[in-house]
């Protein structure tokens, strides 16, 4: 049994500083946070062996783009579906899977395959194959306005922030088509599972010096393949109700129209998705009610928006290639693939 943590104010402040800066220095945090760096360390020590919070190594934004992004909507038999959820947490292609409310999913997989037809292939061969599956309904993203890592606790003042910089993620600096070798995947495969590991630790397991692990990863972050994020357990984020909205609007309202669903605190993402609905956005709300709120002050600043669905979550299985248990807690890691 995992022991039960409560996270003080000063812990949700060390996770929203890392949310914006993943890798930080102990020492660089600790005048920001008013503690020293053995204070800071020793938390997210237990922070992470409780599975509350994480740092981790995820594709960047133009390593995203080069790939086939989907979300996939599954209809299946009640009795199959929690069997179905942990089948499907096993597979790289699914790198989240949400357990959702009566409606029109039971299941909602975001899946990144290297191309289209390896989307294929997923749909029509490992989902094909798996009982219990009565519908499947698969949105293509076109466009990936908003992803998950710009979300944040809010839990530092102003001055806090201005301190830490405005983003942790700078657009990559026009670096295209860098090729991964073999160090290259080793050293990503350790920093999905802890992001925070230092420049000579990974020399270590990557058998080379910390200088050229440090140019390494630079290349790649700054080229847009790699980037890190600082992910949390809903416990402590608040126990958001997470719901992923499907709408339509006019292709000339298209940018308007994610404009401002980015503009709200609650957005974790907002993709162009093809079918009849054009628009694939995910919030995390105060509560159920919240969700109807967040609906009428979007379509009262855009009247040509139309919400076709509202899809709510129940249970996150996985989230970007980490398993979680029923409290929202990291249990494992499923590395995404393929890097």
């Amino acid at each position: 049994m995992q022991e039960t943590v409560t996270a003080s104010e000063l812990d949700l402040a060390l996770v929203n500083a890392l949310q914006l800066r993943p890798r930080a220095s102990w020492a660089d945090l600790a005048p920001l946070l008013g503690v020293t760096p053995s204070t800071l360390a020793r938390r997210w020590e237990r922070l992470t062996e409780a599975g509350l919070a994480w740092v981790y190594a995820a594709p960047g934004r133009e390593f995203t783009r080069s790939r086939c992004t989907a979300f996939v909507l599954l209809r299946c038999r009640p009795e199959a579906r929690s069997h179905l959820a942990a089948e499907l947490s096993g597979c790289t292609e699914a790198v989240t899977i949400e357990v959702t409310g009566p409606g029109s999913a039971d299941l909602l997989l975001d899946v990144l395959t290297p191309d289209l037809p390896a989307l294929g292939r997923f749909l029509t061969g490992k989902l094909d194959r798996l009982p219990g599956i009565t519908a499947v309904s698969c949105l293509f993203a076109t466009s990936l306005y908003v992803e998950g890592s710009r979300w944040r606790l809010r839990s530092l003042d102003p001055a806090q922030l201005t301190a830490l910089g405005a983003t942790a993620h700078p657009a990559p600096n026009g670096i295209r088509a860098v090729e991964l070798d073999a160090v290259d995947r080793l050293l990503i495969d350790q920093l999905v599972s802890d992001g925070r590991l230092g420049w000579s630790e990974l020399a270590a397991r990557a058998a080379t010096s910390p200088a050229t692990v440090r140019r390494r990863l630079h290349r790649l972050t700054d080229a847009g393949v790699l980037t890190f994020r600082c992910d949390l357990a809903t416990p402590l984020a608040g126990r958001p109700v997470p719901v992923s909205l499907l709408g339509r609007a006019p292709a000339r309202d298209i940018d308007a129209v994610h404009r401002a669903f980015a503009a709200s605190p609650e957005c974790r993402l907002v993709a162009g998705v093809t079918g009849s609905a054009n628009i694939f956005a995910t919030l995390w709300v105060h509560d159920i009610g919240d969700i109807q709120r967040r609906e009428a002050a979007l379509c009262a600043r855009l009247p040509t928006l139309t919400v076709t669905d509202r899809i709510v979550g129940l249970h996150t299985v996985k989230r970007m290639g980490h398993l979680l248990d029923d409290e929202g807690r990291r249990i494992g890691v499923r590395p995404i693939a393929p890097w």
